[in-house]
């Protein structure tokens, strides 16, 4: 690092978060707060999802892809990622790896745009093997597939 990229970036501290260039959040560091994120949503579904199954006698084997306890789990997993992400614009994970999700406008999250990628983007990102996310890895501003579709960047704090 040369001298005068030194000394922009111990400038970049001192102006007000608004003013600062954008750091956008890597492969690896968003991996991990993903990793961070199931425990999380493990955790939830066995403390809370799981109980209320035994409380009520229903069944939970997880024979199919329709069976009660996996649509509950499923539920759970994508209320988790959509509510934390509109209310907070980042997960427990995210929170832990200094990660936030934010519109490339600059505008407050929608409803529309949290669900359109926490859901639909999300969801077809797996569908094709997992390929949506490692556009993290190669492209320019660090967006996956879901962020492309949602016009959203995850920038570090």
């Amino acid at each position: 690092m040369t001298d005068m990229q030194i000394t922009a970036t111990l400038a970049d501290h001192h102006l007000p978060p608004a003013e600062r260039p954008l750091c956008y959040g890597g492969f690896w560091l968003r991996f991990w707060a993903y990793c961070l994120d199931v425990i999380v949503v493990s955790s939830l579904n066995r403390l809370i999802v799981w109980p209320l199954f035994r409380l009520f006698d229903w069944p939970l084997a997880q024979d199919g892809l329709f069976a009660p306890a996996t649509v509950a789990a499923a539920v759970v997993f994508y209320a988790y990622f959509v509510l934390m992400t509109k209310a907070f614009g980042q997960t427990l994970g995210k929170m832990v790896f200094g990660l936030k999700v934010v519109d490339e406008r600059g505008e407050p999250l929608t409803w529309l745009t949290v669900l359109f990628r926490e859901v639909v983007g999300k969801f077809i990102a797996k569908k094709l093997l997992f390929i949506g996310f490692l556009f993290v890895a190669f492209s320019e501003k660090k967006k996956g597939m879901h962020d492309q579709f949602a016009d959203t960047i995850v920038v570090r704090e």
